[in-house]
């Protein structure tokens, strides 16, 4: 797959960009989950809400066929023409604070191809580092998935099936103004959110795709609803799509110190898993 791009050449690049946490697009999210919007400045960020800062806005021209910005300027030039989010892994030393100035520093620290049973995969690390007053107060690792696009006419990959055992879980109905607010906060034009003939058509998924981001906040936001007390740390990883607007379970039980969380299908299928320890 590389054997004309050198990939590795974009291991270790890094930018910073530095914004103030401003508490609008939180209200904005806590009302786009029918939350009271009350945030303002001096509380402390939600953890996983920092998804609705340090945004950047490619020229229309600049947009792939998904809507997402042309690879190559960041993020490495991967020719693979589908990316989700593939998981991540984090840690939180302090919450971040609403209207303080923050510093965000990304670099990239692994590319990686693979053969998968759908065909070529790349996987692409970004470790994401947030500061306030010189301090870090959040680690994020990153990792993006680059495949191709499905054949005609073959079939989805079975999934494996959710586990059962849940103390707690909530149902999640989506709709497309919940997915449309998400991506207008977090500004992911990515098209299978939005556009239901180009996620089904051209990239094969069974409807409009509920956001991977999403479903990781609100499975640490179950956890949290247990422990009422703030994660130490947290790691997901996305195993199925959630597409077609059905209803799903986000579901959880405690292992120790820590929650198991897992997202549960209309179809019973396992769609994500999740570790939160606090």
């Amino acid at each position: 797959m590389s054997n004309s791009i050198n990939l590795e050449g974009w291991i270790g690049r890094s930018q910073v960009m530095t914004e103030v946490l401003r508490p609008q697009p939180a209200r904005f999210l806590q009302a786009t989950l029918d939350w009271e919007p009350d945030l303002s400045d001096g509380d402390a960020l939600p953890p996983l809400w920092h998804w609705l800062y340090f945004l950047e806005a490619a020229k229309a021209r600049d947009l792939g066929r998904d809507a997402h910005p042309k690879k190559g300027g960041f993020l490495p030039p991967v020719p693979l023409p589908r990316r989700m989010w593939a998981g991540g892994r984090f840690s939180f030393d302090r919450p971040l604070v609403l209207g303080r100035e923050t510093q965000k520093r990304s670099t990239i620290t692994a590319i990686s191809e693979k053969e998968g049973s759908t065909g070529p995969l790349c996987f692409v690390t970004v470790r994401h580092v947030l500061f306030q007053g010189g301090l870090d107060l959040l680690t994020e690792e990153h990792d993006i998935v680059y495949r191709d696009d499905p054949a005609p006419g073959m079939p989805a990959p079975t999934p494996c099936q959710a586990p059962q055992g849940a103390e707690f879980a909530r149902e999640i109905t989506p709709d497309e103004a919940l997915l449309f607010r998400y991506s207008a906060l977090t500004f992911n034009g990515h098209r299978i959110h939005y556009d239901a003939d180009y996620a089904r058509d051209v990239e094969g998924y069974e409807g409009l795709v509920f956001h991977g981001p999403l479903t990781a906040t609100l499975l640490l936001d179950l956890a949290m609803t247990q422990t009422r007390d703030m994660p130490r740390r947290f790691t997901f990883r996305g195993l199925a799509p959630i597409a077609g607007l059905r209803p799903f379970l986000i579901e959880g039980r405690r292992e120790g110190a820590a929650i198991t969380l897992w997202a549960r299908r209309a179809d019973g299928a396992l769609a994500m898993t999740a570790e939160a320890v606090f």
